[in-house]
């Protein structure tokens, strides 16, 4: 396996200890349906909550976070839609980044609240 394969892997391992420690229940973890794909999506409260899950080894070319462009943001929203629409949902949702950079170190984490809005 590549190794930026197995980056994201462990990326998305810590994100989810990260969150269930964070008091989130994790509903589904790499959710796809068609070309609709999200790395996480959990639970806080009533609040659904969309998780992009960014993870480098380094910073050397800027944070995990600064990734997430608009078209992603939008292919996001997108699969949101899909996912409640699925599950017949009226539930608030919330787009949050989880940010991982892996080092020898404990893992830096940043997590982003509310990272974009689902509103146009």
């Amino acid at each position: 396996m590549a190794q930026h394969n197995q980056t994201g892997i462990e990326g998305e391992r810590i994100a989810r200890e990260f969150l269930e420690y964070s008091g989130y229940t994790i509903l589904k973890s790499n959710w796809r349906k068609g070309k609709a794909e999200v790395d996480i999506i959990a639970q806080q409260n009533s609040i659904i909550v969309f998780v992009e899950v960014k993870t480098r080894t380094s910073e050397a070319f800027g944070m995990p976070y600064e990734a997430v462009h608009s078209q992603k943001e939008e292919m996001l929203i997108n699969a949101a839609e899909i996912f409640i629409e699925e599950i017949n949902s009226d539930a608030e949702v919330r787009f949050d980044i989880l940010s991982i950079v892996l080092n020898n170190k404990a893992p830096k984490i940043e997590h982003i609240l509310d990272a974009f809005s689902g509103h146009s």
